[in-house]
């Protein structure tokens, strides 16, 4: 039953993702922040990025969730589902600023999502270390990528530019977390694969 249980809420806990239905258990980094009126190619820019940052949350949210279902560890499952809560909080966050640019989330999360878990359940199925190696290189990436945001976003938007700039901020500890906890470090070819498979998702979730 308990199998049965945990299948059941791992099942609505994805259709919620997808749904883009996130709950945020920190205030929105960008409340309070002056929202200013861009015009549309600003906007459609910047919705763009939003877009993409919320895809990468689809994943997080998958890749945490599988990896702490499939860890070998109580604690390295603890450290998963605390990052998944916080990216659960980036989540929530770019959904509500998709909304605000009158943008919707990508057309393919549910791939998003799926392809996501099934990597995630490989770096766990290959050992703990790989595993929280699996999140330091992912993080390293993410890291890079919010960092690039915040110099293509239109310097006006503001309230994008906050909620990128705390979520680069939560990617970082994050990733040092796992190679405190015992990450080793991944062959280069698997590295650039990731990269690779990284580069098709961000130019496909702009559009699309």
């Amino acid at each position: 039953m308990q199998k049965i249980d945990d299948l059941i809420l791992g099942m609505d806990k994805a259709l919620r993702v997808i749904a883009g239905v996130a709950v945020a258990s920190r205030p929105n980094p960008a409340m309070g922040v002056p929202d200013v009126s861009l015009d549309d190619a600003d906007r459609r820019h910047s919705a763009g990025l939003m877009r993409v940052n919320h895809v990468g949350e689809v994943c997080a949210q998958a890749l945490y969730d599988s990896q702490a279902r499939f860890s070998k560890t109580d604690a390295i499952k603890k450290q998963f589902a605390q990052a998944g809560q916080e990216e659960e909080d980036h989540l929530a966050w770019t959904a509500e600023r998709l909304h605000e640019l009158g943008a919707r989330p990508s057309l393919l999360n549910p791939l998003w999502y799926a392809g996501a878990y099934i990597l995630g359940a490989v770096a766990a199925r290959v050992g703990d270390a790989h595993s929280l190696g699996f999140v330091v290189e992912t993080e390293r990436q993410v890291e890079a990528h919010l960092a690039s945001h915040l110099t293509n976003l239109p310097l006006q938007d503001e309230k994008s530019r906050a909620i990128v700039s705390q979520m680069r901020i939560d990617e970082m500890e994050h990733g040092a977390a796992a190679q405190v906890m015992g990450a080793a470090e991944l062959p280069e070819l698997i590295q650039k694969a990731m990269r690779g498979a990284a580069k098709i998702m961000t130019n496909t979730a702009y559009h699309l």
